[in-house]
């Protein structure tokens, strides 16, 4: 009798294990479209598009991948990297600007996930500075001087990580009173060549007026770059560190970087711009294109510092649609991944058919049953040199669609993308 127990003990649990083994969440790996419930006749009119992109001269280049239920069923690159016709791979390397956010966002919740602050927390009391925060009330055009009026509330960390704090964006403003008054304060925008720490640059950006009261409005901004700092105050470890020991290595990330390790440089993309009709290598702005490889390296910006290839990212938002979890490594709880992707910031997002979550975008019933954006739940967002994700838990479907350029204004290959991925699921 106690060996019948004993054997149904065993092949309870043990078929328990057999299939929590079985049903663990899946680490991206190649895989057959038809298998995944994906069209192969529908993909190859995702890779018509993207053909003709390019050869129409829409877009010098793009790497697009999609997976689904965890399987890589499409991953391909076209056209070229650089004006001398270098051609673009797969695991080619993009800067991609506020893409960032996302991963700095899930460092901060993690953080928050040890109990080391709560969401609502003044950013003040951990970064003195922006103690008594004031709103721009008059601004003179002339010689760039201000008035501003004390803000009725304090800005808190969930303020910085919905763009409701009051915070500007500096040289990519809308305001362009900010623009001047970022500029005049010698504010680091977005990512740089020059000796700098972002402790240097927030507590600068500490003193600066707010568009608006905290909490008020949803004004893109700097906060994410504000929290970069806040999480080396919090861990006692730099930024670039945390997110490499933390979030990087642990998922095996390893294309991910702020500035790039010296053998991986030859795979990073050229930002190019048309010029005359014909693509050209985009020259030095208010930054320096080669920033990932070049200069003092010591400023990581929060908000739009990190440079990726296309499937690192896909393994980024696949540990969000295994609930936090990847490769053996919980990154977050699923009760905390609930939270992040939940209306944050109630009716001031604006969008039609989109919510905003901490640092996503969020397709809502409105934006599913408008079509081609994905089920209610999807999450995005893109970068500023035209990059472009979106995740749908429902459907375990991830869209990355890599481009590198800049002013590009006939291009159309972000939404008929994203459009054409959801038209071909065929299950």
């Amino acid at each position: 009798m106690k060996k019948i127990y004993i054997l149904f003990v065993f092949l309870a649990f043990g078929s328990g294990f057999a299939q929590d083994r079985a049903t663990a969440p899946p680490v991206l790996q190649p895989g057959i479209a038809q298998e995944q419930g994906m069209s192969d006749e529908r993909l190859a009119r995702i890779d018509y598009m993207l053909k003709n992109a390019v050869d129409s001269n829409q877009v010098p280049g793009v790497v697009a991948l999609i997976t689904r239920n965890g399987k890589i069923i499409y991953q391909k690159a076209y056209g070229k990297a650089d004006e001398k016709g270098k051609p673009l791979k797969t695991n080619t390397i993009f800067r991609i600007a506020s893409q960032t956010k996302a991963i700095t966002s899930t460092a901060v919740m993690m953080l928050w996930e040890e109990g080391k602050f709560q969401l609502d927390d003044p950013i003040s009391k951990y970064i003195p500075e922006f103690k008594n925060p004031r709103i721009l009330d008059t601004f003179n055009t002339s010689d760039g001087t201000y008035t501003s009026t004390p803000a009725e509330h304090e800005i808190t960390i969930r303020h910085l990580l919905t763009h409701t704090s009051g915070l500007g964006y500096g040289v990519i403003d809308g305001d362009k009173r900010f623009q001047r008054i970022y500029k005049d304060a010698g504010i680091t925008d977005l990512y740089t060549t020059e000796n700098i720490s972002i402790a240097e640059s927030v507590k600068k950006l500490a003193k600066l007026p707010l568009h608006h009261d905290p909490g008020t409005a949803f004004v893109y901004s700097e906060g994410l770059d504000v929290l970069g700092y806040f999480i080396e105050i919090v861990s006692g470890m730099p930024f670039d560190e945390f997110l490499r020991t933390r979030i990087f290595d642990p998922l095996g990330m390893n294309d991910t970087w702020f500035y790039l390790p010296k053998e991986k440089h030859d795979r990073l993309v050229n930002i190019q711009q048309k010029t005359d009709g014909v693509w050209k290598d985009y020259p030095v702005t208010f930054y320096d294109p080669d920033y990932p490889k070049k200069g003092a390296k010591r400023f990581f910006s929060g908000g739009a510092g990190l440079s990726s290839t296309a499937e690192d990212y896909a393994t980024f938002l696949q540990m969000y649609l295994n609930q936090g979890h990847y490769n053996g490594t919980r990154i977050l709880s699923r009760t905390t991944v609930q939270s992040i992707m939940g209306n944050q910031t109630g009716q001031l997002f604006g969008a039609a058919g989109k919510e905003y979550g901490l640092a996503f975008g969020l397709v809502t019933t409105d934006g599913q049953d408008l079509g081609g954006q994905g089920s209610k739940g999807t999450f995005d967002w893109g970068g500023y040199f035209n990059t472009q994700y979106f995740a749908d838990p429902k459907e375990q479907v991830i869209g990355i669609l890599m481009k590198q350029t800049r002013d590009t204004p006939g291009d159309e290959t972000g939404w008929k993308f994203r459009q054409m991925v959801f038209a071909a699921i065929d299950d």
